[in-house]
């Protein structure tokens, strides 16, 4: 983990040759699916997942393998450019869009679906400009079209009743009603509150991730986002806040906790290093609630919303997108804003969806994922990860990418 905050990853990192493994393996599971002779519906059900594979594989790694069901053994797989695989990826939607079912919002939402398909076509549009760019560091060039073509699959959301939702959290939980677009259809996200909780804590956990105080402080006092107490009440789980989790923390009785190890009151603080801190430091953050946590969601309307918002910005609806912004602040208890900046609607993006597994793609479309705090490297070329030592040994038709 220390490793991928510092920058310093290599072509034999285990996650990010396990995460290479995985996706082609999907990418190719769909491909058998969608050979199988299947029905109108599974097939584009298929060609959803296949792209939604294809795009974390292009996203991370700038180009995309892919093998036919009828190559043998010997055939080594054919590997599209990011500009192919980009093609290739809209070409996939564009075709499942008709034979995907229009579902609406609901709290379980585990299949592939018009709006989803809309959601991950806004997405690629509002990036564009990054996987067409005959550098992947940059600069980009947002294409007016491109940005209009962000903003239409985000209103086909909305027709399908998608909007944001009264209680920020809810959206987290079993009883999520207006925002839920995609998420997993099995287990719970209890992962993301191991990361964070302490030893002590009910349920425990393993201790290991906090936030930033710098990204703490971008909160104003009041938005709902920045935390909800714990609740204390005596039910299980109740010792535990939502948002972020700073200070002393507490039994669900309500009894001030003492770390088991140091002796001394359990006090989140706000300094935190990267290694050798002691286990009280760091603010921790608690999203998907343990007491009441849904599915891992995949997909949310606020993030496409903002899609939207930047995308207005992008091309020039300056009014329109601070109003949009500033709706959204509303609903989460926040101050509007006088002015919209791409700085500004930055940190906007990284309060509504902290926490949910996408930054990395934001903070490289906004030229701010090599300056982030804790880089030790901090050369262009780690805007994409570098292709798996053993995968290019195997099909020679891969190449490295630069800097690697």
């Amino acid at each position: 983990w220390r490793t991928l905050d510092q920058h310093t990853w290599d072509a034999t990192h285990s996650w990010i040759n396990n995460s290479w493994n995985q996706l082609n393996q999907r990418v190719y599971k769909c491909n058998e699916i969608i050979a199988s002779n299947p029905t109108p519906a599974q097939k584009a059900e298929a060609q959803f997942l296949r792209a939604w594979n294809a795009f974390h594989v292009m996203d991370y790694w700038g180009q995309l393998p892919f093998r036919e069901v009828t190559d043998g053994v010997d055939v080594n797989p054919k590997v599209l450019d990011r500009s192919a695989a980009f093609d290739f990826i809209v070409k996939d939607l564009t075709e499942a869009l008709p034979g995907l079912s229009a579902g609406g919002p609901k709290a379980n939402n585990p299949k592939a679906t018009k709006a989803a398909a809309n959601f991950l076509l806004a997405r690629m549009y509002l990036n564009k400009a990054v996987y067409k760019s005959s550098k992947a560091e940059g600069p980009y060039t947002f294409d007016n079209a491109d940005m209009q073509k962000v903003i239409d699959a985000v209103n086909a959301i909305e027709a399908e009743g998608y909007k944001l939702g009264d209680d920020y959290f809810q959206n987290f939980t079993t009883n999520a009603t207006t925002e839920s677009i995609l998420n997993s259809d099995e287990g719970t996200p209890q992962n993301r509150w191991f990361m964070t909780l302490h030893y002590d804590q009910n349920p425990s956990g393993w201790n290991g991730f906090t936030t930033l105080a710098d990204f703490y402080d971008t909160f104003e006092d009041g938005d709902i986002r920045k935390g909800v107490p714990a609740k204390k009440d005596g039910t299980n789980f109740s010792g535990i806040g939502q948002g972020f989790l700073i200070g002393q923390q507490y039994k669900d009785n309500g009894e001030a906790i003492v770390d088991s190890r140091s002796k001394k009151p359990l006090l989140f603080t706000r300094d935190v290093t990267l290694a050798g801190t002691p286990t009280d430091k760091g603010i921790r953050a608690i999203k998907y609630h343990p007491a009441t946590a849904g599915k891992y969601i995949l997909m949310r309307y606020a993030d496409a919303y903002l899609m939207k918002a930047e995308a207005q910005l992008r091309s020039g609806k300056t009014a329109e997108a601070l109003a949009a912004v500033n709706a959204l602040r509303a609903k989460r208890n926040a101050k509007a804003l006088g002015a919209l900046s791409l700085d500004n609607l930055f940190q906007e993006i990284g309060r509504e969806t902290y926490w949910e597994g996408g930054k990395r793609t934001v903070e490289i479309r906004f030229g701010k994922f090599l300056t982030g705090t804790g880089a030790l490297k901090t050369e262009p070329h780690l805007v994409l990860y570098p292709v798996p030592s053993a995968a290019i040994v195997s099909n020679p038709n891969l190449k490295q990418n630069p800097g690697y």
